[in-house]
């Protein structure tokens, strides 16, 4: 590797995230925000939520139900 060219590498850069949780990762940025990490995703969690904003899902079961091939 050549000399004086490369960002310099820190092992305890501060990784935050939206939840709070703050991790020690390595990088070559001073600082890292995250929006969502392992603590607070569904997957890692178990905890699913589902967003029906404006009652999506509602007018799209009503809309079905109306439609000409599920009257038959």
């Amino acid at each position: 590797m050549k000399k004086k060219i490369h960002p310099k590498y820190d092992l305890k850069t501060k990784a935050t995230c939206a939840c709070g949780a703050v991790f020690e990762v390595g990088s070559t940025l001073p600082e890292i925000k995250v929006e969502i990490c392992s603590q607070c995703h569904p997957f890692y969690t178990g905890n699913e939520k589902i967003l029906d904003t404006a009652g999506r899902v509602e007018r799209f079961n009503k809309r079905r139900a109306a439609s000409p091939k599920a009257k038959k």
